[in-house]
């Protein structure tokens, strides 16, 4: 028993997509226009004593004018842009490289913390920003857990 198979060489123009050939042209013409990507720095945090510290590496910015350290509505608020040129001339031909992103990184404080807690400092590459005392009256409280059935727990009930 013989099996005849019709075997077709593929034809690559009549398998092309030009929708999406097209769409390829328009987004790799239109990419410089694009808006700057964001970054989002590397960060650690950590616990020394009743103190939080908060490290993001951000390094070759200049701190002082491209970044903002804000407490805002109970958050601490790391803010800035990166902006980087280069300029290199060979042979007669300047080729110019131009790179921007900004970013944002917030964390959660405790309610009790203040803006006056709160130092921050560059060094390295390193943003480093401590807040005094945000460990401080920090302790866990078990709560009971009833046993006994679907009941809902009772809440106490404030006096008006």
């Amino acid at each position: 028993m013989s099996t005849l198979s019709l075997w077709t060489q593929r034809n690559p123009w009549t398998e092309r997509n030009p929708f999406a050939e097209f769409d390829a042209l328009v987004r790799t013409s239109l990419a410089p226009l694009e808006r700057p990507r964001a970054f989002v720095p590397a960060s650690e945090l950590t616990r020394d004593g009743d103190d939080a510290v908060v490290k993001l590496e951000l390094p070759g910015l200049d701190v002082t004018n491209d970044v903002s350290v804000e407490l805002d509505r109970g958050r601490l608020v790391v803010h800035g842009e990166r902006r980087q040129e280069k300029t290199e001339t060979q042979s007669g031909t300047t080729l110019r490289e131009l790179r921007y992103g900004s970013f944002r990184r917030s964390f959660a404080l405790p309610a009790h913390v203040t803006a006056d807690a709160i130092s921050a400092s560059y060094d390295a590459g390193v943003l480093s920003v401590r807040i005094r005392g945000a460990y401080s009256g920090a302790t866990a409280e078990r709560i009971q857990i009833a046993n006994g059935g679907a009941t809902e727990p009772e809440l106490a009930e404030s006096a008006e």
